[in-house]
């Protein structure tokens, strides 16, 4: 059965992100290591959804372009401009509802939650969500957007795989679960 999966980078303290949004701290890692697995990963993924900030930021760094051929769900309380490329529907309100149309269009393909890390946790708290594949980069950031920030205390997650790369970084892959 096809799995919802936060697949996500964060630093060692927890961080996907600084306060403002910016990546230049992932960034600095280039994705030479990484490109083959993020390769393997997203030949799996049938459909995407991302918050509003996430969309926002992608759109502000590559506007001319949009890197996803899976139709996309961007959960937001209004709509955004959309490349002419993309296959983009805004949503907001109950994520169920927005996870049964990516689960249709997705097929026997998974689902990949982009981000934010609240995204991410609506999810959670749901018990929506299948996997969390974390990739630990090697630097702390003090303060920032928080990995998973979810209201309270999650069932244990079982550690499915693990994966280190060159220059450091290690990626943890857990199983959520349902239990909340």
């Amino acid at each position: 059965m096809p799995k919802v999966i936060y697949y996500v980078a964060s630093s060692l303290d927890g961080f996907i992100a600084t306060e403002d949004n910016r990546l230049d701290w992932l960034l600095q890692f280039g994705f030479e290591a990484f490109q083959d697995h993020y390769n393997r990963f997203m030949a799996d993924v049938g459909a995407v959804v991302m918050g509003a900030e996430t969309y926002r930021w992608l759109r502000a760094e590559e506007p001319e372009s949009w890197e996803y051929s899976q139709p996309c769900w961007v959960l937001s309380h209004r709509e955004e401009p959309a490349p002419p490329e993309g296959d983009i529907r805004f949503a907001s309100g109950d994520v169920r509802e927005v996870l049964r149309e990516a689960r249709d269009a997705a097929g026997e393909r998974n689902i990949w939650m982009v981000g934010g890390g609240n995204v991410a946790a609506q999810f959670a708290e749901a018990g929506l969500l299948d996997e969390l594949w974390v990739t630990y980069m090697p630097v702390a950031l003090g303060s920032g957007r928080r990995l998973l920030p979810v209201s309270g205390p999650t069932a244990p997650m079982r550690l499915l795989a693990a994966t280190s790369f060159d220059g450091g970084a290690v990626e943890l892959r857990y199983g959520v679960s349902k239990a909340q």
